[in-house]
């Protein structure tokens, strides 16, 4: 490429960061302050740019209407942002950050069905900035003004901020809750206030940030997870709260983007290598090699430990009487399905889709509850177990049996080598690390088109003739989900599954016992991805084919409310959770046009009502009720005996 053609990536990239930057600085604060891994922020962001697109129709094509449309809207979005603080996070901030997570996500299946019912399905393009519509050659090479424009909004931003951070008393409050929130309360500052604050400042840079993307970006539904996505990377690449790193990970990220659509498709000791296709992946892929080596980011500081005392997760309980004769039921009903395939065609296929959810949300419940290793990236092992099960079908040609058998020893694998690098981190961070390697997954998945089909998928994955039966295929699903949730089960009450929550509660008491943590938590994310593949074989079989969408970010996130929506402090909460939600999810989907929006609620309110989830808040009732006394009798009259005549003083006896 020549000269000219490289400064005009570099101009764009350069736009793009300062995009980037205003996105992640706002989610920076957020977190900063209250320690809430906002998941709507990118739903922010997405309804600045429909708003922005809103008022400049109706404030017309003028310099003044322009500019004021795009003010209009990070207010607006400021202001839902506040409000979204005082009604709904408010109550979350003492409950565990799991609900918080489930909270802001449900949060972003209403925003985005509202945008739907408010702007409609289409893309929207928006205006060009009055004035700066036109292009400013260089070095001969012709560069938009608005890009040259967006290149100072970063620095500019970053100017201000650093200013109101240092020289005002807002701005050190902010830095002291980031240091030291509890101190911060404790020196009598109103935490409501503060929060509420920078949460409508996190949200008005999300919402600008968004609606300086008009010229250059239409407004669509699925802005909201892609930038969160972005927005996640970029704040976790320059420090978790720190404003310097978010503006340096945005620049390197941006930059990494540029050079790699530059060079285009380049040989490489006789391999072509595409790198233009490594811009879907290489923010993650810088992500997951910061996190390796520095896993608080390159500006960013290790977390500080909290003065509060966390409320402890809840012991496991063996099956009692109970439980077992609960379970013989259900396994009878469960089997009692089958001879309704006749009259009712579609039972079969809903339960094979229960089931299969089941058993992925157990598989991450293992994880996640006893283990305390809270993954945002669980669907890469569901896909890889499913395109492992389609490849060795369609490609290796062997059986549907024997490929159903092997395939998921692929998701093993990759969860040996992802889990190596993940366990030696912990909290949000090792999410955002199996997040990253989820997304490195799922482009190697959409980009290598000769074994995976691209983004067309792979199609034609049928089991054999003598499951071709959905009753059949049905059985068999029942069977592998049963085992492999038995098996969990059993580990989760021998000593190996006594170390993992020995681990999960305090890592340093269960190393000085002798216990090797991470080799716990490894073996732990090892068993898990394997499971999980199993869920994706027989997704893939059951469905026929497999596309990229199975390994999406919403996926990873529908486990997460599946195991919260039953309770993730129970063995059977998570299974009640997955069959409840996929039910649900089909209900709405073919009976509500507005169906996430349905969902979204509804898991707001569970958040809100019932925070331990249908099985733990009936463990809860029912353990009320037999501690209950049982009402006493009313107390008897006191038994006064007769008064007889022996009993008086004798006549004109004085009364002693």
């Amino acid at each position: 490429m020549s000269l000219s053609e490289w400064l005009a990536l570099l101009i764009n990239g350069l736009a793009s960061a300062s995009t980037l930057f205003l996105l992640a600085a706002g989610l920076s604060l957020i977190f900063g302050v209250t320690r809430i891994v906002n998941f709507a922020h990118g739903s922010f962001y997405m309804l600045g740019l429909y708003t922005a697109y809103t008022m400049a129709e109706r404030l017309g094509s003028t310099v003044l209407g322009f500019w004021g449309a795009v003010l209009v809207a990070a207010v607006a979005v400021g202001v839902l942002g506040a409000l979204v603080e005082m009604l709904l996070l408010r109550r979350l901030y003492k409950v565990p950050e799991l609900f918080q997570l489930l909270a802001t996500f449900a949060l972003v299946l209403v925003l985005r069905d509202a945008a739907l019912w408010l702007w409609g399905s289409e893309d929207l393009l928006g205006p060009r900035a009055p004035g700066l519509s036109g292009s400013v050659e260089l070095f001969g090479s012709k560069l938009p003004s608005y890009d040259l424009l967006l290149i100072f909004v970063g620095p500019a931003m970053l100017l201000a901020l650093t200013l109101l951070m240092s020289r005002t008393r807002f701005g050190r409050l902010i830095r002291a809750s980031t240091q030291d929130r509890e101190m911060v309360g404790a020196l009598g500052v109103n935490q409501k206030v503060l929060f509420t604050a920078v949460f409508a400042l996190g949200s008005f840079l999300a919402g600008l940030g968004g609606a300086m993307q008009l010229p250059r970006e239409p407004a669509s539904l699925f802005l909201d997870l892609q930038a969160l996505g972005d927005a996640f990377v970029v704040v976790v690449v320059g420090g978790m709260g720190s404003i310097p790193g978010a503006f340096l990970a945005a620049i390197i990220i941006a930059g990494a983007k540029a050079v790699c659509t530059g060079l285009g498709t380049m040989s490489i000791a006789g391999i072509d290598v595409n790198f233009s296709k490594l811009t879907l992946v290489v923010e993650f892929l810088i992500m997951a090699a910061v996190l390796v080596v520095r896993p608080w980011g390159l500006l960013g500081r290790p977390a500080a430990s909290s003065r509060q005392s966390s409320a402890g997760e809840t012991p496991l309980e063996r099956a009692n009487t109970s439980f077992k004769v609960t379970t013989a039921l259900v396994a009878v009903a469960l089997i009692a399905i089958a001879t309704l395939g006749q009259q009712m065609p579609y039972a079969p296929v809903l339960m094979t889709d229960i089931l299969i959810a089941a058993l992925f949300v157990v598989s991450l419940h293992f994880i996640a509850g006893p283990g305390g290793l809270h993954t945002f990236g669980h669907a890469a092992y569901f896909g890889i177990g499913a395109y492992g099960a389609a490849f060795l079908l369609k490609s290796a040609g062997l059986p549907m049996e024997a490929s159903l058998l092997l395939g998921p020893v692929f998701a093993g694998l990759a969860a040996v080598v992802f889990g190596w690098f993940s366990v030696r981190l912990s909290g949000v961070y090792f999410a955002m690390l199996t997040l990253a390697f989820a997304q490195i997954v799922w482009s190697v998945v959409f980009q290598w088109e000769d074994v995976t089909g691209g983004s067309n998928g792979m199609t034609g994955i049928w089991p054999s003739d003598w499951l071709a039966d959905k009753t059949h295929y049905y059985l068999l699903t029942l069977v592998i989900a049963a085992f492999a949730a038995w098996l969990l089960r059993k580990m989760l009450f021998s000593p190996f599954g006594y170390a993992l929550r020995a681990a999960r509660d305090s890592v340093l008491r269960s190393e000085a016992i002798g216990i090797d943590t991470k080799a716990v938590q490894w073996t732990a994310f090892i068993l898990s991805g394997l499971v999980c593949g199993y869920a994706g074989a027989l997704f893939a079989f059951s469905k026929g084919s497999i596309s990229p969408e199975t390994i999406s970010v919403g996926r990873s996130f529908d486990g997460i409310v599946m195991i919260m929506l039953g309770g993730i402090n129970t063995i059977a909460g998570p299974v009640v959770g997955a069959a409840v939600f996929t039910w649900l999810q089909d209900l709405a989907a073919r009976t509500f046009e507005y169906w996430r929006a349905a969902i979204g609620i509804t898991i707001l309110l569970l958040v809100l009502l019932f925070p331990e989830g249908i099985i733990g808040t009936l463990k809860r009732f029912f353990a009320e009720r037999e501690r209950r006394p049982a009402a006493a009798p009313p107390p008897s009259p006191p038994i006064v005996p007769a008064r007889t005549d022996a009993a008086l003083p004798p006549n004109g006896a004085a009364a002693s």
